[in-house]
């Protein structure tokens, strides 16, 4: 569904007020203190974001990608973890809406809608990062049901994730298994969270190792059912496609917050009588970085539109995940030099964007990793007989 412009513009000023409004008063504090944001996800959840893009007829508000990235942009602007709290859960409705069985979208789809469940993704592993086809976790049939083993690594929400997409390897080759866990328990079944991974930046929200020893989970919850065995790559690296447009929508989201910091900051501050936004070395600075926010907005903005209308668009996401990333990574860094000694301490957000940013480098596939997606789609584009 491709929303009304009036919709989506609604929509995402709505989320802009709200991040000025409960967001920015805080962020700065629970970051510094990797602090969950429970009242802020709250906040989320009344907004319908858990289910922005969950059709209508499952509780969701039906609304399109576009929009998607609209909204991640916003909260991205305002602290970066937010968006990392709907994007798994996002895939995770994604998989079931593109992939599932009707009776698994009816049973799951509303209370994800909802918020009464979060989702997550379970793909990486220890020694099994962006190459998906080098899994071990696996899935052995035992009657009803199947036994997952395995470790599962890099886990985004996966303390408080009630639903899990986990990819594991069947007799039928890797299979997607929607997974049902108690949410906030560090121990549910024969799933356990064997760490909370400490990170550099992205923090106030748990990004775990998850073991499976041996749980057990119906043969009903193989996504798309009997025909989804052995095409859980299929299904996830689709999905993935979502979750890369996400991230380029994030880094879109640090890279604003960042250069309207330092072109704040450059017309307040003063070197040697007057603003250093008069000085031509801090020009030359804001012109590249204005320009690099702007095409790294219409790059993920037009992947965005491609994936809404189900045009193929490995390509286009990789390129926006790639040069908007890379485009924040530079912005914070410059924005930070604009600062000088201030941009340094912690007590402005500019050195959270600093640290925030080489996520979406590496998040969703690193870029070594876009790049030759990028080139190969590009080769079959462009081949000669």
């Amino acid at each position: 569904m491709v929303a009304d412009p009036g919709v989506r513009e609604e929509l995402v000023a709505t989320v802009r007020r709200f991040v000025e409004r409960e967001v920015l008063p805080v962020a700065l504090e629970l970051e510094h203190a990797d602090e969950y944001p429970a009242a802020i996800v709250d906040g989320m959840r009344a907004l319908g974001l858990f289910g922005i893009t969950v059709p209508e007829e499952y509780g969701g508000l039906g609304l399109d990608l576009p929009t998607y990235t609209g909204v991640i942009e916003e909260l991205a602007a305002g602290w970066m973890s937010l968006s990392g709290v709907l994007n798994t859960h996002v895939i995770a409705a994604n998989l079931l809406k593109s992939s599932g069985t009707e009776e698994q979208r009816k049973r799951w789809l509303p209370p994800l809608a909802a918020g009464e469940i979060r989702g997550a993704l379970s793909l990486s592993e220890p020694d099994a990062g962006s190459d998906t086809s080098a899994l071990t976790c696996k899935a052995e049939r035992d009657g009803d049901e199947y036994v997952i083993t395995g470790t599962k690594m890099w886990v985004t929400n996966g303390v408080r994730a009630g639903l899990v997409a986990l990819a594991a390897r069947t007799a039928e080759g890797i299979t997607c298994f929607m997974v049902e866990k108690e949410p906030g328990a560090e121990r549910s079944g024969g799933i356990s969270v064997s760490r909370n991974i400490g990170k550099l930046g992205y923090k106030g929200i748990e990004t775990v190792e998850m073991v499976y020893d041996a749980h057990r989970v119906p043969a009903d919850a193989v996504l798309g059912g009997d025909e989804g065995l052995g095409r859980g790559q299929h299904f996830i690296l689709s999905a993935l496609e979502v979750g890369r447009i996400n991230i380029a929508a994030r880094a879109v989201g640090v890279a604003r917050a960042a250069f309207e910091a330092a072109i704040k900051y450059a017309q307040e501050r003063e070197t040697f009588g007057k603003p250093i936004a008069q000085h031509q070395a801090i020009q030359m600075k804001l012109a590249d970085m204005g320009t690099q926010l702007q095409a790294a907005r219409l790059l993920t903005e037009h992947a965005a539109e491609l994936k809404e209308a189900g045009a193929r668009c490995d390509v286009e996401a990789g390129m926006a995940k790639l040069f908007a990333s890379e485009a924040a990574f530079e912005i914070a860094t410059e924005a930070m030099r604009i600062h000088g000694g201030m941009g340094y301490t912690t007590e402005l957000p500019v050195e959270r964007y600093y640290r925030d940013a080489p996520l979406m480098i590496i998040g969703e596939g690193t870029n070594e990793i876009q790049r030759l997606v990028i080139a190969r789609g590009l080769l079959q584009r462009y081949a000669i007989d």
